[in-house]
């Protein structure tokens, strides 16, 4: 008999049924890997895997009579998704609201405008990639940053390649030692493992991460220095203040978790009334502020800001909420009920005797990095987090650490290198981010030692 937490029911592990999940669960992962060559979206042979899972269940588990522990499983990993859902929705409507503002546009025309030389340039977006994204997450920092690379580089596809190496890696490396900077910490935190402030001891072995690679690579990146290019770019009203907004929600969440230990996701949905009643309030301020605006274009004359403000469009919330990344959010349902459905079946408890009793949890948590650059890191920290390992802190660290950076080794390995093989096409490759493993290894190795030097005490 195999414990689920739910009840007593039989070992399915060597069932028929047991193997013919795992087989839709490796054929769906294996078209989520191969997203870039054959054009389909990775939510979509999840989402069918999902489905055809829980069918499987639902006859064995009505034919054991265990119907009712099948039921409890499934509503437990609902709610699991449905509070990330919301909070992912939010984080995502409050990023998508800043672009629309034209603060990512304004901050990327700056760096292209200053003429760096492209050794600066090199350094200039792998140190804001890991700045920005604890706050922005790592797919929206790699996109804005490589934007910036594909606009300086041009048909330098050296330049290009190594630039978006680093932006991958700093981008991964910045948002482990955050919960908004990835999925994984995000689940980590949301799952009361680690507290908000003690991610911040993995900044550390997060900058260890980042910095000795690119020190490395910043070797092979030529001084020469690009043609500056010149774009005006006019920040949107109200930019500056849905920033405040955005740290004022992150705020609300934290102390929702912090004060009630009540999920950070309320805190969050909140936040996304504050949102919407700003929005209210530059719609309705919108005609006075046209107005004046209009006034000072004409005494100076300017008939470009005229023009200008003849295209402005009131800011609208559900707007931006419809272009949140639907496709990441699917994709992470259908993870969650894959997994939940193995978990059930107990796949993963069999995995869970293996990984956290018969190995050290160090090597094994420096395992899961590993296995996060082949499959996406999102199902295996789900994998972990339904396992319930007992963990020190120090060890939830390191998985938190190994999940987020341990995706650099490949470009498959992340949102954040299969974004930019989109958005480089040609120029960003699997084969280009491959010749820099050992590079990449290298610092991954670094920020675990880093790790068990400095926080040892929490082991």
């Amino acid at each position: 008999m195999a414990s689920t937490g739910l009840g007593d029911i039989p070992d399915l592990t060597q069932s028929g049924v047991g193997y013919a999940c795992l087989i839709i669960f490796a054929i769906a992962y294996c078209l989520v890997m191969g997203e870039e060559h054959l054009k389909l979206k990775k939510s979509k042979p999840v989402l069918l895997a999902a489905g055809l899972i829980w069918i499987l269940i639902g006859f064995t588990f009505t034919r054991l009579g265990e119907i009712e522990t099948a039921k409890s499983a499934l509503d437990h990993n609902l709610l699991e998704y449905s509070e990330l859902l919301l909070f992912l929705l939010v984080a995502m409507t409050y990023i998508n609201a800043m672009e629309e503002r034209r603060l990512f546009d304004a901050l990327r025309a700056w760096m292209v405008s200053k003429g760096f030389d492209l050794r600066s340039l090199f350094w200039i977006t792998g140190i804001l990639s890991f700045f920005i994204s604890p706050i922005a997450d790592n797919l929206t920092t790699a996109l804005l940053m490589c934007a910036v690379v594909m606009k300086v580089g041009g048909n330098n596809l050296k330049f290009i390649n190594i630039a978006c190496v680093n932006i991958v890696v700093a981008a991964n490396a910045g948002g482990a030692f955050s919960p908004f900077g990835d999925i994984t910490t995000l689940m980590v935190w949301q799952a009361g493992h680690v507290a908000f402030a003690e991610f911040l001891t993995l900044f550390v072995p997060s900058a260890v991460n980042y910095v000795i690679p690119a020190l490395i690579m910043s070797w092979f990146v030529p001084k020469e220095r690009p043609d500056a290019v010149n774009e005006y770019v006019e920040v949107k009203r109200g930019a500056k203040r849905i920033v405040a907004l955005f740290i004022f929600t992150i705020i609300t969440a934290v102390c929702f978790h912090a004060l009630f230990h009540f999920p950070p996701v309320i805190g969050m949905m909140m936040g996304l009334a504050y949102l919407q009643f700003f929005g209210f309030y530059l719609r309705k301020t919108l005609p006075r502020s046209l107005q004046r605006k209009r006034e000072i274009a004409v005494k100076n004359h300017d008939e470009a800001a005229l023009k200008r403000l003849g295209s402005v469009v009131p800011f609208d919330v559900f707007r931006r909420v419809s272009h949140a990344e639907w496709d990441t959010l699917l994709f992470f349902y259908g993870v969650v009920m894959c997994v939940g459905g193995l978990s059930l079946l107990g796949y993963l408890g069999l995995v869970s005797e293996i990984m956290y009793t018969q190995w050290d949890p160090v090597w094994a948590n420096v395992m899961v990095g590993i296995l996060s650059a082949i499959v996406d890191n999102i199902p295996v920290m789900f994998a972990i987090l339904t396992m319930q390992p007992e963990l020190s802190m120090g060890n939830w660290l390191l998985v938190t650490l190994t999940a987020g950076v341990g995706g650099s080794l490949l470009s498959i390995g992340s949102a954040a290198g299969v974004a930019l093989m989109g958005a480089a096409h040609g120029k960003y490759t699997f084969f280009g981010h491959l010749k820099w493993m050992p590079i990449i290894a290298l610092g991954y190795a670094a920020s675990i030692a880093t790790h068990l030097a400095i926080n040892g005490h929490l082991f």
